[in-house]
């Protein structure tokens, strides 16, 4: 394997006033801030980097399309991340606590091989929130001020494995099809009817199905359970780019801490149900029975990829609340206080209802 270490591209400042370039959301841009100047990010016409399975399974992909980052680690929540160097507000962007520059560390990283950019900027994200609010059932009516503070709310980039793969499965099981008989049962009055009573007639089968199964999706970083909602993680991955260092300016990057061999083995698991959907197909019928079922998985790729999403926290009589913003659709997931007062009346109104219906069936 030949040795190769690949730098991702240096900090670039403003022609006009020397500030930071940003990503620009939405845009293949990045943006000074101050001044509007904006430069266009060179994306690679050959497209992503699918890199060899095994290889890196045996190599650990050391030295190779790999590099080092500077990386902080977060002593209270346990969260990883690459944080620019001049970024204003040093604080994780899941608990909000600070981070100390100087526990900064080098560690090496499999380099991401595609990046979807954020779609939707900051501000975007914050009148997402506001809509959130004032949708929320039985929530206080003065939860709309809540005290929403910008610098806490910052876009992460979340990594995550996808592996490709030609698949083929061999099976044997069995096809059932239904049919129906009518017998005579009693009902609940003790009267004998006629009740339609379904049936299944079972067949032999056995066969191969083949294909390709694409960007099998694997998370690849997980400090505290439930920590970003499954109700945000869904992206459209046909916005991927190829990766270009210039996409994650102005924004925190997670590395991932679930490791490759581990991310294989949930792909398997992935590619397993897949094969017996596939199988399922081919039997037909009404109804199926798999009994054995022999998988083999070839010319298997994978990539190291990073999504977008917008974390932050907002405060209410004292206490703290999470939310997530999915950088890309905007879709919206979030811990919210309750109303006592709202639910105990709404409670009281329907046990009213019942009582009034009771008596009025009764009279």
């Amino acid at each position: 394997m030949e040795e190769s270490i690949q730098k991702t591209e240096l900090k670039k400042s403003c022609v006009n006033c020397g500030a930071e370039l940003k990503y620009k959301p939405g845009t293949t841009n990045i943006s000074c801030e101050y001044c509007g100047h904006q430069e266009t990010i060179s994306v690679d016409p050959n497209g992503f980097m699918e890199l060899e399975l095994y290889p890196y399974l045996n190599e650990m992909g050391a030295q190779h399309h790999s590099e080092e980052i500077s990386m902080l680690h977060c002593k209270n929540c346990g969260a990883n991340q690459h944080v620019e160097e001049n970024y204003k507000s040093l604080h994780c962007v899941y608990c909000s606590m600070p981070l100390v520059l100087e526990d900064q560390y080098k560690e090496e990283w499999i380099l991401p091989g595609a990046v979807l950019p954020f779609q939707i900027d900051q501000q975007k994200s914050h009148q997402i929130f506001k809509r959130w609010v004032q949708r929320l059932w039985f929530a206080p009516n003065n939860l709309k001020k809540a005290a929403l503070d910008p610098k806490f709310t910052k876009g992460l980039y979340l990594p995550y494995w996808t592996f490709d793969a030609q698949l083929s499965a061999t099976y044997s099981g069995q096809r059932g099809e239904y049919y129906y008989e009518t017998r005579r049962v009693r009902n609940a009055q003790g009267k004998m009817v006629n009740q339609r009573v379904r049936k299944t007639r079972w067949y032999p089968a056995s066969g191969q199905v083949s294909g390709f199964v694409d960007d099998t999706l694997v998370e690849a970083s997980k400090q505290r359970k439930g920590r970003v909602p499954s109700k945000i993680a869904r992206w459209n991955l046909k916005l991927l780019q190829p990766f270009n260092s210039s996409f994650l300016r102005g924004f925190v990057t997670e590395k991932y801490t679930i490791p490759l061999k581990q991310g294989h083995l949930a792909a398997k698991g992935e590619a397993k149900q897949i094969a017996k959907r596939w199988c399922r197909q081919d039997i037909g019928g009404d109804t199926q029975r798999i009994n054995h079922m022999d998988m083999q998985l070839s010319k298997e790729t994978f990539k190291h990829i990073l999504l977008p999403v917008y974390v932050s926290s907002y405060r209410f009589n004292g206490k703290e609340y999470n939310f997530f913003v999915n950088g890309e659709n905007g879709t919206i997931s979030g811990t919210r206080p309750y109303s006592f007062w709202k639910i105990f009346f709404a409670v009281l109104f329907v046990l009213i209802l019942i009582g009034l219906f009771v008596l009025f069936a009764k009279s």
